[in-house]
């Protein structure tokens, strides 16, 4: 079994167990909050959950108001490959981010927010290259920025900072005014049309 598997038994209705295998994939796209949002969409289609944290950096334990260095705001996605796979997840993130901004993610800027995609095998790495080479097709006068880089440790957001999971639902009314703010519909919309989701 990978790394990136979870194995759950299940018992069925008369007792009889069975084997369901999720895998994970991790995304960075800026505010964390937003890219919750926009993959628990998916929820309907294959995907489980989708927890808010960070990945990419060495420091360990970073945490959002203390030190989180080197790192970047990211997202894991567990899902089920039966009901979705990880090229529909690649398709998906790419609508959900501004590929040529070097600088951060809307109006987020700083490396913590920057965009990439994490990858934990080379399998994955194969569908997320030939996913950014589409996205580099597409866009043939701009240069695509967002990297794809060997998955490191994940570190969700927990304790005393556990309120940014699922901030979306939870401080609804804050989360709407900041994405409002913040461009980011807008500016997805001016680069993908009618492939924007929001």
């Amino acid at each position: 079994m990978k790394f990136s598997q979870i194995v759950f038994l299940m018992a069925g209705l008369f007792g009889v167990a069975s084997n369901a295998v999720a895998e994970k994939a991790i995304f960075a796209g800026g505010c964390f909050w937003c890219m919750e949002s926009d993959f628990e969409k998916l929820k309907d289609k294959g995907v489980i959950d989708v927890v808010s944290g960070f990945t990419g950096g060495t420091l360990k334990n970073p945490t959002y108001n203390g030190d989180h260095t080197g790192h970047y705001e990211a997202i894991e996605v567990t899902y089920d490959p039966a009901k979705i796979s990880y090229q529909q997840l690649l398709d998906y993130y790419w609508v959900q981010v501004d590929p040529f901004d070097d600088k951060g993610q809307f109006c987020d800027k700083g490396h913590s927010y920057l965009s990439a995609i994490f990858v934990a095998n080379e399998n994955e790495r194969k569908l997320a290259e030939q996913s950014r080479q589409k996205v580099v097709a597409q866009f043939p006068g701009k240069k695509v920025v967002t990297p794809i880089l060997d998955a490191t440790v994940f570190y969700p957001i927990k304790g005393d900072e556990s309120y940014h999971q699922d901030f979306y639902k939870h401080s609804s009314v804050r989360y709407k005014f900041y994405r409002f703010n913040c461009g980011r519909d807008r500016r997805l919309q001016e680069i993908w049309g009618d492939k924007a989701t929001h």
